[in-house]
């Protein structure tokens, strides 16, 4: 095997001289992923459809909003989990992402008519879709979503939330603006027991300590970017169609999210962690 496609098994390849180990193609996507997993914000996406600063909406939202955000979030993710994998081992391998969006437009036009009420109904659907979306963008990128691992990858993805920008309010705080491997990192042990669990038992279980350790982890950060969309729909008369455009960056924004961070994955089983992550920070810092 040649020195440049060593997998993250056989150890790590480090060039010296801040020369890449990465090939040409691999490293114009690796620079692609951090694009998208750190100067990706929701909070922008949804100022662009909305036409006003999104941590500025806070105020619209009354405070209790935050907290059921949160629990239809981890409910939402226990749903997904349950049920969206599932139906896509056997598929034939598409690239579903238009349809996707197009259905949670939809879901989101009628979520919106309906104001917070709907938020029960529509983000457990919404939150099915989008993760079917990010199990099709993970295949296409090498994963095998028969493997446990994949699947908690996949949910991974709703953890994200890409740097915070200098000065950012409300909804621009640490608790989801927090770097790629950061994330990860913070994830790293609920995921290892997560996956431990899945290979022993070969079932998901919603109410065994390790998965319920991890989805109230993934939960709370995705439950943040939840209350951004709840922000962004509370705005007087728009209701449907806001929902929609809403929902549209929603779904965009994970999907992007999840093309950077399976791209990252794929990276690391040929190049190795340590090799990926060292060319990662690199191009962060020279941005």
């Amino acid at each position: 095997m040649s020195p440049m496609v060593n997998s993250a098994e056989q150890g790590d390849v480090i060039l010296p001289g801040g020369l890449s180990a990465l090939d040409g193609q691999d490293m114009a996507a690796l620079e692609r992923a951090v694009a998208e997993l750190e100067y990706s914000s929701l909070a922008m996406r949804l100022t662009a459809i909305v036409g006003r600063k999104v941590d500025l909406l806070g105020s619209l939202v009354p405070g209790q909003v935050s907290d059921v955000a949160n629990k239809a979030a981890e409910s939402a993710i226990n749903t997904a989990m349950s049920l969206a994998l599932r139906s896509l081992n056997g598929a034939r391998l598409k690239d579903r992402r238009r349809l996707h969006r197009g259905v949670v437009v939809v879901a989101g036009a009628a979520g919106g008519a309906a104001g917070f009420s709907g938020l029960a109904i529509e983000l457990p659907f919404t939150t099915t879709i989008m993760l079917r979306s990010i199990a099709d963008i993970a295949r296409g990128e090498g994963e095998d979503l028969k493997n446990p691992a994949t699947a908690l990858a996949c949910l991974e993805v709703f953890a994200l939330g890409g740097r915070a920008e200098p000065g950012a309010g409300r909804f621009g705080d640490d608790r989801v603006e927090t770097g790629y491997f950061a994330v990860r990192g913070m994830l790293a042990k609920s995921v290892s027991e997560a996956a431990r669990f899945l290979l022993e038992r070969g079932i998901v279980e919603e109410a065994a300590p390790a998965l319920v350790r991890f989805i109230t982890l993934v939960g709370s950060r995705f439950g943040f970017m939840v209350s951004q969309k709840l922000a962004a729909q509370s705005i007087p008369i728009i209701g449907g169609v806001c929902g929609a455009g809403v929902n549209y960056a929603f779904v965009d924004h994970f999907q992007r999210l999840a093309r950077g961070h399976f791209t990252i994955r794929r990276l690391e089983r040929r190049y190795g962690a340590r090799t990926v992550e060292a060319e990662y920070e690199r191009i962060t810092r020279a941005s």
